[in-house]
C-alpha cells in the first residue's frame, strides 16, 4: 500500500483524486470515485440553484462515507453564479474538502474556508499562483502538465518539469497531474515529488462515468495524437479530443471570427448533448494526451486498484535495478 501525505490527511484509500470536468464529476460518479478509494470532486457549476446543489451533496452523503471535495469554480461564467451560496450549503452539510480553480485566488472564500475547518485545495498553473495560495492558507496544491486535458493554463509546461518545480517552491503538498491513465504514470508523479495525482481523461472511460458509450469507446479507440489546443485567441486554451467541433473552433479562430461565432461551437450545452445522446462531433471534449494510453472501461473500482497495483510493482522494479 502506497502512504502520502494526501491519503493521510485526507483519510483516502489511495493518492488518486478524480479531475472535476463540467456535466460529468456529478453526485453519482462523485461517491462511485470515493467509494473507490479516490477523492471525488463535484463541479458545483453543475448546479445553478442552491436547491439543486443541496440534492446533489446529500445524495453524495447517502452513497458514500467516505472523504469527497466540492470544486468552487473561479473561471468567468456566461451566467452570474455566486459561490457564497454553495459555501453556504458545504458548511451546512459538514463538507470537509474544497477545491477551488480559476485564474484568480479567491480571496474572498479563503476565510470562510477556515472558519469552517475545510481542507483547501487551489488547483492552478504554476509556482507564482501555488505560492500566492499558500501564503493564503491552502492546504494543498494541484498542478497539471501541458499534456491535461481542458484547461491548459498559458505557461505551456510540461508535467514531469512544471511538477517537480512546484514542489521545489511550496512548503505545502503538491497533487500533480497531466497526461497520467496508469500506474506507471502515478509513480513517475511520485518520484517527481508530488503527494498525488489527478487524472481526468481516464476515468472517462469507466462504467460509471456518466458520459454515452458512444464516447467511451472513442477514447478507447484514440491515440496520443488525437488531441488538438483550442481558445487560445480568447486566453482560454484547452487540449481536446479532436472532432468536428474542435476542428470548426479552430477554423474559426483562424479566421479570426468574434467570441459570438465561437461560443455556438464551443458552448457547454453542446457537450452535454454529446454526452448525453452520443452524436460525437456536436462538442467539445477536455482530452489528455494519456488519452493513448487508454483501452478498456472498467468499473473505477477495478480500474484504481489494477492501477496502483501497478504503481507498486514500478516502484518496486526500480529499486531493484540499483546497483551498490
Amino acid at each position: 500500500m502506497i502512504e502520502t501525505k494526501l491519503t493521510k490527511l485526507l483519510g483516502i484509500k489511495y493518492p488518486i483524486v478524480g479531475g472535476t470536468m463540467m456535466w460529468i464529476t456529478t453526485a453519482d460518479f462523485v461517491a462511485a470515485i470515493s467509494n473507490a478509494g479516490g477523492l471525488g470532486i463535484l463541479a458545483s457549476a453543475v448546479y445553478p440553484s442552491r436547491e439543486e446543489f443541496e440534492v446533489a451533496i446529500d445524495s453524495i452523503q447517502k452513497q458514500t462515507d467516505k472523504p469527497f471535495a466540492v470544486n468552487i469554480n473561479l473561471f468567468p461564467a456566461m451566467r452570474a453564479i455566486d459561490n457564497n451560496e454553495y459555501v453556504d450549503v458545504m458548511v451546512d452539510r459538514g463538507v470537509k474538502v474544497v477545491e477551488t480553480s480559476g485564474h484568480s485566488a479567491p480571496e474572498e472564500l479563503c476565510k470562510r474556508f477556515k472558519d469552517a475547518g475545510m481542507t483547501w485545495i487551489h488547483k492552478c498553473v504554476g509556482v507564482k499562483y501555488a505560492l500566492k495560495v499558500q501564503k493564503m492558507g491552502a492546504d494543498m496544491v494541484t498542478v497539471v502538465g501541458y499534456e491535461n486535458g481542458g484547461a491548459t493554463g498559458r505557461l505551456d509546461i510540461c508535467t514531469m518539469v512544471l511538477v517537480p518545480t512546484v514542489v521545489d517552491a511550496v512548503d505545502v503538498p503538491v497533487i500533480g497531474g497531466g497526461g497520467i491513465s496508469d500506474g506507471r504514470g502515478i509513480a513517475a508523479i511520485l518520484a517527481l515529488g508530488a503527494e498525488g495525482v489527478i487524472m481526468g481523461t481516464r476515468i472517462m472511460a469507466t462504467m460509471e462515468c456518466p458520459i454515452h458509450d458512444n464516447l467511451k469507446q472513442a477514447l478507447v479507440g484514440a491515440s496520443e495524437l488525437d488531441t488538438m489546443l483550442i481558445m487560445r485567441s480568447i486566453n482560454a486554451t484547452h487540449r481536446v479530443w479532436v472532432n468536428d467541433a474542435a476542428k470548426k473552433c479552430h477554423d474559426l479562430e483562424e479566421a479570426k471570427a468574434s467570441f459570438e461565432e465561437l461560443y455556438e461551437v464551443i458552448k457547454g450545452d453542446n457537450a452535454k448533448k454529446m454526452y448525453d445522446d452520443g452524436d460525437l462531433d456536436v462538442g467539445i471534449v477536455s482530452c489528455g494526451q494519456g488519452v493513448g494510453l487508454t483501452h478498456d472501461v472498467p468499473t473505477v473500482a477495478v480500474l484504481f486498484d489494477r492501477i496502483m497495483k501497478e504503481a507498486e510493482e514500478r516502484i518496486s522494479a526500480l529499486s531493484g535495478q540499483i546497483v551498490r
